[in-house]
């Protein structure tokens, strides 16, 4: 093991962190298995398997993580962070895909099926408030997740902005904002009298699971910018093999925890996920970094948020063809899955070279016109 002092400042030059494309794979594919119509087939199976929604907790810890790093280490640079800069990158990465697949649905569904009954929730969805709807628009229901994204980004990177550098407020703050998470999820605000606002679509409530996550995910980001903190995590986790460790503890956590994960189990899961990533970003060379840089496995991190959001259509899709092949049973099931999880990619990349590509180009148009 390095010096820890070495070893944070070798963290801090990191510009980009190796690992987090293949963990971003890992992820989405959580996510296209948990839909996948083999999901169903393995009821003996390990509980494990029935948990790959848990792939949208990690990308939140993760986002946590990574957006809170980048303000701060901007903020180290030029003595601030510059808050228009930062929803100028946001609003190129998010926007434009997200309101294709919004569109695309929309018209699919209420334009060209007639379905008109979907028409007054999609104001939630352009909005980025679909995490407070009853009852999603088909191929929608993965934006809830975005939803919740988009109001941390509208909240965290102001009170990050005003919270005072030194001392310990903004980990005090993010300590605070987790508790009232792990209260709610206890039922404990309830009890004091804080209840769901309920109107005609949508229930007006705390998204405990998400904002838990992303706001653990932030608290890491905090601790490991301060070189004491990066320290004391170091010298307990800086091992070469500690990523092997941490993952194999969220593969129990996940197996063992019970059916519903609420309160103190997505708790555990969260704080786990929060241990791998802090495993694998302490040091670039671990054992899972092989695994995790693999070129086939980077490239699907790469293109993941484009697959997250068009898979959805993807299983449409592979549904249709599968169906008209005139197979049964499993057979049908694997045909379906493996055209299902084709498409989605296909479309993901073709956006991502193109559609995508042409936003993310406007970055640096935008840095010289946006002042920092």
């Amino acid at each position: 093991m390095r010096d820890p002092a070495a070893a944070y400042e070798t963290y801090r030059n990191v510009r980009f962190f190796g690992a987090l494309d293949g963990l971003r794979c890992l992820c989405v594919m959580a996510v296209l298995w948990h839909h996948s119509p083999l999901h169903g087939v393995f009821e003996e199976a390990a509980q494990i398997f029935f948990r790959g929604f848990v792939g949208v907790n990690f990308f939140f810890v993760l986002s946590g993580f990574l957006i809170t790093t980048l303000l701060l280490r901007e903020e180290a640079r030029k003595g601030s962070f510059s808050i228009s800069g930062f929803y100028w990158r946001r609003t190129l990465r998010i926007v434009p895909v997200y309101f294709l697949v919004v569109t695309f649905a929309a018209v699919w569904w209420i334009g060209v099926k007639g379905e008109t009954e979907y028409l007054p929730k999609l104001p939630y969805y352009y909005l980025f408030l679909s995490n407070v709807l009853v009852g999603d628009l088909p191929l929608l229901q993965p934006t809830w997740s975005l939803a919740v994204e988009e109001q941390y980004y509208l909240i965290w990177p102001m009170l990050l902005l005003f919270l005072p550098i030194k001392g310990h407020a903004r980990a005090s703050v993010l300590i605070g904002l987790i508790a009232v998470c792990v209260l709610s999820a206890a039922g404990l605000l309830a009890f004091l009298g804080v209840r769901p606002i309920v109107t005609e679509h949508a229930i007006w409530t705390f998204s405990v699971t998400g904002y838990s996550a992303i706001l653990i995910g932030s608290l890491l980001a905090i601790v490991l910018h301060n070189p004491r903190g990066f320290a004391i995590c170091y010298r307990l986790f800086g091992f070469y093999w500690t990523p092997v460790v941490t993952f194999l503890a969220l593969g129990v956590v996940l197996n063992e925890t019970p059916g519903v994960l609420r309160g103190w189990p997505d708790f555990l899961m969260h704080l786990t996920m929060a241990l791998c990533l802090m495993s694998i970003v302490l040091r670039e060379d671990h054992a899972l970094m092989g695994v995790l840089r693999a070129r086939p496995i980077a490239r699907l991190g790469q293109i993941s948020y484009g697959l997250y959001l068009y898979h959805l259509i993807g299983l449409h899709f592979g549904m249709e063809i599968g169906s008209r092949l005139g197979l049964e049973g499993l057979a049908e099931l694997l045909v379906i899955t493996a055209i299902y999880v084709a498409l989605s990619i296909l479309i993901a990349e073709i956006s991502f070279r193109t559609y995508e590509r042409y936003f993310l180009s406007l970055k640096d148009r935008g840095r010289r016109a946006v002042p920092a």
